[in-house]
């Protein structure tokens, strides 16, 4: 996406999706119309929510919780290994290990440069990093 000439651009990076909604609620309130909310994720897919529920009998333990994905029967040996090995299995790692900025939700707001400071303002006093 390339900005159009007076436009500035906000990344701002949230510890929950209920934040990072939060934020964007208020700027939306405050009029700004294009703000949105994404998750970021090392592993770069999408949770299915047919394949990844528990209670749905999803084909691992792991695949909800690691990288929203079920993908046992399509895994080799090797790639098993590489997955346990990964320091987010233990629970004794940085709980915040491959999230990006330690946080793992992305509120995106384009906006003019007249506008760019009051919702720098509103993103932080929510708890938004900028």
């Amino acid at each position: 996406m390339q900005l159009s000439p007076g436009e500035r651009s906000i990344l701002a990076y949230f510890p929950s999706s209920e934040a990072a909604q939060r934020a964007a609620k208020a700027l939306s309130d405050a009029g700004f119309s294009q703000a949105g909310v994404d998750r970021v994720s090392r592993y770069g897919v999408s949770t299915d929510p047919q394949m990844n529920n528990p209670v749905n009998n999803a084909v691992t333990q792991t695949g909800p919780t690691l990288y929203s994905d079920s993908t046992a029967e399509e895994l080799t040996d090797s790639g098993r290994i590489l997955l346990t090995a990964d320091p987010s299995v233990s629970g004794y790692g940085n709980t915040d290990y491959g999230v990006a900025g330690g946080k793992a939700f992305l509120l995106t707001l384009v906006t003019t440069e007249k506008r760019i400071e009051e919702a720098e303002k509103i993103v932080s006093r929510l708890g938004g990093s900028i």
